[in-house]
């Protein structure tokens, strides 16, 4: 908790920009019958019944000191899809020395992945490229690509939607409107708050 809070006392620098990632899952769905559309003075009516379109899942990456998001749509959240979507990061950063990447512990967020979808040197030059810094268990709030997810959650995805490409296209605009107005997040949680305010958090000390 302590490695992910200094990470994020620490001042903007483009060489090294703080990249959060995070992922949530979607399901997909869509409407039995046909809406009825607004009229004056009534809102359009949905029937209560809805069709299953499958699931997917739903790349998040933010950089909070610079105001940028960036989402993704996959239909799995597997280690080959992680590896393509780091690739992808590290190719939208080529100028940055590190990027300091900040992620949960999930079984598929490990260096192996890189190298189960690219070669070996391919993979490796990703690799020397990020500066990987993992979120507690049960510690995913420290993750501030969770609050992107859920800014995106209440601005974009309050209803149905039944087709990965509406998804895609979607959320590419709620991307789009959210980087045009810079967006920051700022964070307040500092590690001197965590050893006041999370004090059981921290292993009690014995002295002989």
């Amino acid at each position: 908790m302590e490695d992910v809070l200094d990470i994020y006392s620490l001042p903007y620098n483009p060489s090294r920009p703080v990249v959060c990632i995070d992922e949530q899952p979607y399901q997909l769905l869509g409407e039995s019958r046909e809406p009825l559309p607004m009229r004056p003075g009534d809102k359009e009516k949905k029937d209560s019944e809805y069709v299953r379109n499958g699931t997917c899942s739903i790349f998040m990456f933010c950089e909070p000191l610079a105001g940028w998001r960036h989402t993704s749509v996959r239909q799995h959240r597997t280690a080959l899809d992680w590896a393509e979507e780091v690739k992808a990061l590290v190719d939208t950063y080529p100028d940055a020395e590190k990027i300091v990447l900040v992620m949960d512990n999930l079984n598929t967020h490990t260096w192996a992945s890189l190298y189960k979808r690219f070669e070996p040197q391919e993979a490796k030059g990703i690799k020397d490229r990020l500066e990987i810094h993992y979120t507690p268990k049960h510690g995913s709030w420290l993750d501030m690509a969770e609050i992107e997810l859920n800014a995106m959650t209440r601005q974009c995805l309050k209803r149905r939607i039944g087709d990965i490409k509406i998804l895609k296209s979607e959320i590419s605009a709620w991307e789009k409107d959210r980087n045009n107005a810079n967006s920051k997040i700022k964070w307040q949680f500092k590690t001197d708050d965590a050893r006041t305010k999370l004090t059981s958090l921290y292993p009690k000390m014995t002295i002989f």
